[in-house]
């Protein structure tokens, strides 16, 4: 029997009508390319199998990887390795990911995602709470910050419902959510990096002013934006002027 391991961040899912309600929210079709991250113990897979042709997922648990074979399953296409390092190009496209993500990794597996949104039709994942929350936050909210603009400049995002702890072996001490993304067909950022860059160092000292915290890249008559305000005052189109404004200065 498979221990949890703490190191990989593992809750299993083991809510039977939680998990239909995924399937449901997922809505896979026969020939989708589908890409599962942390397939665990087989709580999704198993259900998505039935209704695709073939379905991709990645592992890192050499424990699980044998269970994961155990299934005997010729449509199940096993990769095993950390999803950080996986390239996602290799599948076919558009992919359609899904996932319950291990907590601990969750915003860097978001943002390696993002890096490969050309070859994403959509994603649905399920996550901490309080990290859903931050991703769908608006601006003027306190617990909107870099991930909430990174993601919604890039993706449509909806937080689809809450799942409790006691859906979960071993239970986890917080809430979990599924949330939903679709990418932008054509998203306003010009330079992904240089758009980083800003909104990084726009929230790097939450309590300044963006005239404090840009002061090494951008001053107040270079930009239409009033750097008088925090940066979560600023709404996901404000930072794509800022920086717009700052690759126009010279």
């Amino acid at each position: 029997m498979h221990k949890a391991r703490k190191r990989f961040g593992q809750n299993f899912l083991s809510d039977s009508r939680v998990i239909e309600k995924i399937i449901s929210v997922i809505a896979p079709q026969k020939a989708d390319h589908m890409l599962e991250i942390g397939p665990g113990k087989g709580a999704m897979t198993l259900p998505l199998l039935k209704h695709l042709n073939k379905l991709n997922v990645i592992e890192i648990d050499n424990d699980l990887i044998t269970l994961l074979k155990s299934f005997n399953n010729n449509n199940l296409i096993i990769h095993q390795g950390d999803v950080l390092k996986f390239n996602i190009c290799s599948l076919p496209s558009p992919l359609r990911v899904v996932g319950n993500l291990p907590y601990n990794i969750s915003s860097p597996i978001l943002f390696h995602l993002l890096n490969n949104r050309g070859h994403i039709e959509d994603m649905t994942f399920m996550l901490q709470r309080e990290v859903v929350e931050r991703i769908v936050a608006k601006n003027g909210s306190k617990i909107y910050g870099r991930l909430s603009v990174m993601m919604q400049a890039f993706f449509n995002v909806e937080m689809i419902f809450i799942v409790p702890p006691e859906c979960f072996k071993p239970e986890p001490k917080i809430d979990s959510a599924i949330v939903y993304f679709k990418p932008i067909t054509k998203p306003l950022v010009k330079d992904i990096d240089v758009f980083e860059k800003i909104v990084k160092l726009s929230f790097s000292q939450r309590r300044k002013t963006l005239k404090n915290c840009l002061k090494s890249s951008l001053t107040q008559n270079q930009t239409s934006i009033d750097l008088s305000q925090r940066a979560e005052a600023l709404s996901v189109n404000d930072f794509i002027q800022l920086t717009n404004d700052y690759e126009k200065r010279y």
